[in-house]
């Protein structure tokens, strides 16, 4: 574990980057894990024979309420804690969130073959275990650092929690949220025919994590039905950030080589590289329109197959909605007919007036043309959500207000769907 011993700090490079997602709520709390001694508003003062309960050692380790503390640990505690008035270091703290369980394989129990599903033996829930090989030689891949230290810092009721990183010899483990289907799948699951009420509501999350992302400069790269995670409640959490990155000033150039083909922009397509926010913002047009229409809207299976879609449905860019076209090498090579543009509600029928106005702002060719996530969110279409979708906390599900209820998917195919309210997705997930 490389938290049980402060010998393998050193051992293992990347420790620093992993630490704050360790210790689960830390920014819930307001502490940070690289803080060498626990800020004093977490300390209690150890009164007496005061025997310390499970809701002291939370706060004082920054755990969340939930959390099981093994049998015999508290007692063990009260012999060989330091006085709970007396800061705790570093150090001591990373030995009794190891004693505790953080950072061990055994805490997990395993429940399918493939190992992808546990239960925390710390809260009883289900988890989502990542496991990734370590090459011996190469050590932790790149993506899988990237991830961590991204997420770590992403504390939003839109974004997979992780959990817990466990470290052994020859594999790292990412301890996630368990969520039950993936986008793709409940679509497929609808027969592609969802309820427009809850395509609404599932655009609307994906809008509320993007814009938190975005706010903190950190691009997803790689938005798709399989990257958007949905439980039996309804929420919708962006997953997967392996090729997601922090986008800093002084550096423009990223790889051209991001974004699944269908849900790649225009300018990624021909090679740019300078890119910004609005990367994620035409995906997230693609996937507007898939959950509305029932099928892909761009499945190209080559990059120059994937323009001729976009272009024979949007039209030919100009240099009139996209300045400076003419001159990209990439683009003159293809050769491309000069296709007209079609309305788009042709192939959305089931979209009203503010549905195709907002597809239209995702759809730019112009990359810094395209609607911004927070912009989206306060668009018209949305409106029927209600005021209060706006002011929620990061952390606070948009289903705990009322007047955000899904609706039964009328592609779906089991009878004994029920009727109403937020457990309308149960079912579902049983069936």
């Amino acid at each position: 574990s490389i938290l049980s011993s402060s010998n393998q700090y050193t051992t293992f490079p990347f420790v620093l980057l992993f630490e704050g997602a360790l210790t689960l709520s830390d920014q819930a709390s307001g502490t940070s894990s690289d803080e060498v001694q626990s800020p004093t508003g977490v300390c209690l003062r150890n009164r007496g024979n005061r025997r310390i309960s499970a809701e002291d050692l939370n706060k004082r380790l920054s755990l969340p309420a939930d959390i099981r503390i093994p049998d015999g640990y508290l007692e063990k505690l009260q012999l060989s804690s330091p006085p709970f008035n007396q800061p705790l270091s570093r150090r001591l703290r990373r030995a009794s969130l190891s004693e505790i369980g953080f950072g061990k394989l055994e805490t997990y129990i395993k429940l399918d073959k493939l190992g992808e599903v546990g239960r925390s033996k710390l809260t009883d829930n289900l988890v989502a275990l990542k496991e990734i090989r370590l090459e011996h030689e190469e050590g932790a891949p790149c993506t899988a650092i990237r991830e961590v230290s991204l997420l770590k810092d992403l504390k939003h009721s839109n974004i997979v929690t992780l959990h817990d990183i466990i470290h052994t010899e020859k594999s790292l483990t990412l301890v996630f949220e368990y969520l039950d289907k993936d986008l793709k799948q409940y679509m497929d699951d609808c027969g592609n025919i969802l309820s427009m009420q809850n395509v609404k509501i599932f655009l609307f999350q994906i809008l509320r994590g993007l814009a938190y992302c975005h706010k903190r400069k950190v691009l997803h790269r790689d938005l798709k039905p399989q990257n958007l995670l949905i439980n039996d409640r309804g929420e919708l959490k962006l997953a997967d950030f392996g090729l997601a990155r922090a986008k800093s000033v002084p550096t423009k150039t990223y790889s051209n080589e991001v974004v699944t083909l269908w849900y790649r922009p225009p300018d990624v397509l021909l090679g740019s590289s300078e890119y910004s926010t609005q990367i994620d913002m035409w995906g997230v047009g693609c996937i507007f329109y898939e959950m509305a229409a029932g099928r892909p809207l761009f499945p190209g299976s080559t990059v120059e197959d994937e323009l001729h879609l976009i272009f024979r449905l949007l039209g030919t860019p100009t240099e009139e909605n996209w300045p400076g076209i003419s001159s990209i090498d990439e683009f003159k090579s293809y050769k491309f007919p000069k296709y007209k543009a079609q309305p788009l509600i042709n192939h959305a029928p089931r979209l009203d007036n503010d549905g195709i106005d907002l597809l239209m702002s995702f759809l730019k060719y112009e990359s810094k043309k395209r609607i911004s996530a927070d912009e989206a969110m306060r668009q018209p279409y949305f409106r029927s959500l209600g005021p209060r979708v706006h002011t929620l906390p990061e952390n606070v599900s948009i289903f705990t207000l009322k007047e955000v209820q899904l609706q039964r998917d009328p592609g779906y195919r089991n009878a004994s769907y029920p009727e109403s309210g937020n457990s309308l997705l149960l079912a579902f997930y049983k069936g």
